[in-house]
């Protein structure tokens, strides 16, 4: 799937929950949350949580929530772009221009 028909996608799904028409400052919070829960995922990975109260996944099982939990950060992000009608594509475009351009 390409980034405008996933841009697409998570427009179209989060309006039919009822999800985008949250307030832009609960949406950073879901946000703020979702980072939150990505470092627990890389720490799970890297050095593992040392919890007796939880379940020690395998490599590939803390790999694949990362990988959900990046998902979800990217949903959020997506739902702010969309709101201000701002393309991920056109993020991409410029964040990799103005690394181009300080760092030349």
């Amino acid at each position: 799937m390409d980034v405008n028909a996933f841009q697409e996608w998570v427009k179209d799904y989060y309006e039919a929950r009822g999800w985008s028409e949250l307030d832009i400052f609960i949406r950073i919070g879901f946000l703020t949350e979702e980072t939150g829960e990505v470092a627990r995922a890389i720490r799970a990975l890297e050095i593992g949580r040392d919890r007796p109260d939880e379940i020690v996944g395998t490599y590939a099982e803390n790999k694949q929530e990362l990988i959900e939990e990046l998902g979800d950060v990217l949903g959020n992000v997506i739902v702010i772009a969309n709101k201000y009608d701002i393309s991920i594509e056109d993020i991409f475009k410029s964040h990799q221009e103005k690394l181009l351009k300080r760092y030349k």
